[in-house]
């Protein structure tokens, strides 16, 4: 085995995978492609069943590629989205395996799990590989550790909630109408989080996806001329306008 230094997926695959050469290779090809890239690469079918998992891989999620491999992606990571929703599950329909032609899937962040137990977060990027000789669609992640970046972003967010509330405790004119009333179906996802649900209970109990209940979110902010779902319940709770 070459000692060259591994090269980010983005530079090695850019150098070595063309639209033309992608349709004609092997999947068992495309595999030993991926040993040879610094990032943490693994490829999963439409199910979600894992088909490759790169040494890269077993280093930032403790585990073997023997492990994993014919395992479902759902299960071994135990994948959460900015909200806490389940964001693998639901096979062909979870956003993460929504192909546009146009612009592909976008990359996205994910908290997921180690085999040592840690909870880290992972920035996802996808190449779709579809399998000329089997018909059969593969999509490769490339995933990188951004933790640290998460961690940093979650104290500023922090720090910028204590500070509107405290503004909102001593500024009268915060007390505010909102723009325009909110729907019932706003007010009671704004109780349940009042309640101390999470997203993902929210979601199953008011039978919606997680992207509905996050434009649900959207628009309960807008109404109400807030920044967060944290500062929306506190104002709600404070006009009265749910118990």
């Amino acid at each position: 085995m070459s000692d060259a230094p591994l090269e980010p997926a983005a530079t090695y695959l850019t150098k070595h995978l063309t639209p033309g050469t992608l349709r004609h290779m092997l999947e068992s090809e495309l595999f030993a492609l991926l040993e040879h890239t610094a990032d943490a690469a693994y490829t999963v079918t439409s199910d979600g069943e894992i088909c490759s998992w790169n040494r890269a891989a077993e280093r930032l999620l403790g585990h073997a590629s023997a492990d994993v491999v014919r395992r479902n992606i759902d299960s071994v990571l135990n994948a959460r989205d900015a909200l806490g929703t389940d964001a693998l599950a639901g096979g062909l329909e979870a956003a993460a395996r929504h192909w546009n032609d146009e612009r592909g899937i976008p990359n996205f962040d994910l908290e997921v799990s180690t085999k040592p137990g840690e909870r880290i977060w992972i920035n996802v990027s996808t190449i779709v590989f579809d399998n000329s000789r089997t018909g059969r669609r593969l999509f490769v992640r490339l995933a990188r550790d951004m933790t640290e970046r998460r961690q940093r972003e979650a104290l500023v967010t922090k720090l910028s909630d204590l500070a509107r509330q405290v503004v909102a405790v001593t500024d009268p004119v915060s007390d505010h109408a909102p723009v325009e009333p909110l729907s019932e179906q706003e007010r009671r996802i704004l109780a349940l989080f009042a309640q101390g649900k999470n997203a993902t209970s929210i979601a199953r109990k008011l039978k919606i996806s997680p992207q509905t209940l996050r434009n649900h979110l959207h628009h309960i902010n807008r109404k109400l001329r807030t920044h967060n779902r944290l500062e929306a319940v506190t104002h709600a709770q404070r006009r009265g306008l749910i118990d």
